[in-house]
Formats: structure tokens, sequence, C-alpha cells
């Protein structure tokens, strides 16, 4: 599942950083990245429950509204 950079009013932001790595487990709803945009500092949640599985934005990177900054892997079964 992607994790997509809503729409924020502006079309353009620079992403920040990752708060979390590849392999860590996330649950729906937790800040996993930061993005600026002119006068603000915006987190992204998670969309859903898993493991952040790939980053697609680096910091430093431009990002643009609706793009996807990484990836999601659903939990495994127990």
């Amino acid at each position: 599942m992607p994790i997509l950079l809503p729409e924020l009013g502006v079309e353009v932001g620079r992403f920040s950083l990752w708060y979390v790595r590849p392999g860590e487990a996330v649950t729906a709803g937790d800040r996993v990245a930061e993005i600026l945009i002119p006068g603000l500092t915006i987190d992204v949640a998670a969309p859903a429950d898993g493991v952040l599985r790939e980053r697609l934005a680096l910091p430093g990177d431009v990002v643009h509204s609706g793009q996807s900054l990484g990836l999601i892997e659903p939990p495994a079964d127990p």
C-alpha cells in the first residue's frame, strides 16, 4: 500500500525525513515522514498497519501532492 503525500493546498513540498526505517512495523495513523512546505512542517501518517517496505522519497526531494513517498506491506498473518 502506498504512503501518499496528502493534498495540502499547495502542489509542491520538500521531503524532510523518515521517522521509521524499512522493516519497521507501523500502525495506521503513526507518523512516518515529514514534509516541508513554505511556512509549515507537515507530518505524514501511515495509511494502514504493516511494515515499511520501501522508501521512495529521500530527504531533500521535491515531492508533489498525491505522490507515493513509500510502500507499506500488510502485516504477516499469524
